[in-house]
């Protein structure tokens, strides 16, 4: 399973991940007993072009991250979440700062819940009602 972690410095998790370049990408292996833990591993950085960009992107080409069931980051509004389920991707918002540490808990199913933000959430819905094509 691949699990693509918005990153802008390749250290703390990035919000507003539709407008994130920068990702890093991990490998999860699950394992066979239910006694081992899952292993993950960091298995590439991407840094994704402008048109490539999920606030851009207009699923014209196939997508870098497209290999990923799951994307997490620290915020993303309503129609970036509804973008990616219809794309197949699970969005996962954590407060959890690491990235391979919100990786290991998403598997878990222990994520930190992202802290809320009124009016950030606003700006995004705003955004989304008066960007073309949406």
């Amino acid at each position: 399973m691949r699990i693509a972690v918005a990153s802008r410095d390749g250290r703390s998790i990035a919000g507003h991940i539709g407008k994130c370049a920068d990702w890093i990408v991990f490998e999860v292996e699950l394992p066979e007993s239910p006694e081992a833990e899952p292993v993950v591993k960091e298995a590439e950085r991407v840094t994704l072009p402008k048109d490539f960009v999920f606030h851009h992107y207009r699923d014209d080409a196939p997508h870098p991250l497209a290999s990923c069931s799951a994307v997490i980051g620290a915020s993303a509004g309503d129609s970036f979440v509804a973008k990616m389920q219809r794309r197949g991707m699970e969005v996962v918002l954590t407060a959890e700062p690491d990235p391979a540490t919100a990786v290991a808990d998403y598997i878990q199913r222990t994520v930190t819940p992202a802290k809320p933000r009124p009016i950030g959430s606003l700006i995004c819905k705003l955004r989304d009602a008066l960007s073309p094509g949406e």
